[in-house]
């Protein structure tokens, strides 16, 4: 997706709205928000439980399957939360 193109999306077609990141448009883009999904920095526990919730409802529109039921359930360790687990 363009950087134009992204500018001409509305706020709520973002997981992450504020920051305007994680487009969820299509299928592709669903998949993509959940892979990076703790690459995303500087935002807190509770935006993602809210991401997470749109990503949720965005699998679902584009009839994509997500095994995990909680964000905390992807891959640990992010950036801005450190390392967790061993």
């Amino acid at each position: 997706m363009s950087t134009a193109d992204k500018d001409d999306l509305k706020n709520s077609e973002f997981a992450f709205p504020k920051e305007r990141k994680e487009p969820l448009t299509d299928a592709r883009h669903v998949r993509n928000a959940i892979a990076r999904f703790d690459q995303v920095e500087g935002v807190s526990d509770a935006e993602r439980d809210r991401a997470w919730q749109r990503i949720l409802a965005a699998a679902k529109r584009y009839d994509i399957e997500v095994s995990e039921s909680s964000w905390r359930d992807l891959a640990k360790g992010g950036k801005d939360r450190g390392a967790k687990g061993g």
